[in-house]
């Protein structure tokens, strides 16, 4: 598990496909990715409960509030072009004092995929929505 956050910050410099993303409300800072999972060690897979595969999609979101990780509820959907909807359904991971949120989905071939994320600290929800392309790695 040790292994996973500095896997997870070279992922996000290393692959233009999956740049990080930040928003921020105030002093919450959400910064977020997207990445095909065939990307991801068999061995981080494992210990994250993630699965690899060229048609499976992994999204990383962290809660930052002052510059320091916190827990927050994470949500949302992913949409094709088409309009067909697919939950994403998050499951947090914690080490070494960094909280993350990952979420898998689906996709078929190379596509536009366009995110809403929910994210909810307290009182105050905030939404996010972005496109991203996605190519099945081969």
């Amino acid at each position: 598990m040790r292994r996973i956050i500095p896997f997870l910050i070279a992922l996000c410099l290393a692959l233009p496909a999956a740049a990080e993303r930040k928003q921020s409300f105030g002093d919450l800072d959400v910064h977020y990715s997207v990445f095909n999972s065939s990307f991801i060690q068999p061995d981080i897979a494992t210990a994250t409960g993630l699965t690899r595969s060229k048609t499976q999609g992994v999204i990383n979101v962290a809660v930052l509030k002052a510059g320091k990780p916190s827990m927050a509820v994470v949500g949302g959907e992913v949409k094709d072009l088409l309009g067909k909807r697919t939950p994403l359904s998050f499951r947090q991971i914690t080490e070494s004092g960094a909280i993350y949120y990952l979420a898998q989905f689906p996709f078929s071939s190379r596509e536009m995929l366009s995110f809403t994320l929910d994210v909810r600290q307290g009182d105050d929800a905030h939404r996010i929505t972005f496109n991203q392309e996605m190519f099945p790695d081969d």
